[in-house]
């Protein structure tokens, strides 16, 4: 479900509340996480995650007028996955900047070969940057929204026990994570109706 107004504290609640919820968000996306190769991190996304990002954007922004917290939630709604998907942000990450540069015009196109299989079934690539288009003649963005639209077969395959893996088969970085751990998969497993 998207979150509404009611699902937020005011400013002054979190506020006092702010040091207690981000510690509680970190401790869940922990779990939400997983590193494709050593530059690649996918960060799977849900109420939590979108209602914490939300509450911080509101905060750093000063936006208390009801105009602008509907806004945000309508930039951030997307984010939460609908029960026949997951949702993720990519984040490609290089320390040097000038590494970072020069890999992000060699890896345009990533965002289009993340992907994500179910034991048993077909591969299945992200849907990237429905919102906007995060690439350019001359790179790619460090960071990506994606969408992974699993079958109902699949779904009932992952509650069955069925084994996730993902990774990234593009040209410059193929990456193959055979079986997530446990703790990840139950907390994707959570996010299917």
């Amino acid at each position: 479900m998207p979150l509404t107004p009611d699902d937020l504290m005011t400013l002054e609640a979190y506020s006092r509340a702010r040091n207690a919820f981000r510690t509680r968000v970190i401790a869940h996306k922990k779990t939400r996480a997983v590193a494709l190769g050593e530059n690649v991190t996918l960060l799977f996304e849900d109420e939590l995650t979108i209602r914490y990002q939300v509450q911080e954007m509101l905060r750093a922004e000063r936006i208390f007028e009801e105009q602008g917290i509907r806004d945000e939630l309508e930039a951030y709604n997307p984010l939460i996955p609908d029960g026949s998907n997951w949702k993720a942000t990519m984040l490609i990450e290089y320390p040097e900047p000038a590494e970072r540069a020069r890999m992000l015009a060699r890896l345009k196109g990533i965002e289009d070969r993340v992907w994500v299989q179910v034991e048993g079934a077909a591969r299945v690539h992200a849907i990237a940057d429905e919102d906007l288009d995060r690439e350019n003649e001359q790179k790619t963005s460090s960071v990506h929204f994606l969408r992974f639209e699993l079958t109902p077969a699949m779904v009932s395959s992952l509650k069955a026990g069925a084994a996730l893996a993902m990774g990234v088969d593009h040209p410059l970085y193929t990456v193959c994570v055979e079986e997530v751990g446990d703790a990840t998969r139950a907390a994707l497993l959570a996010d299917l109706a």
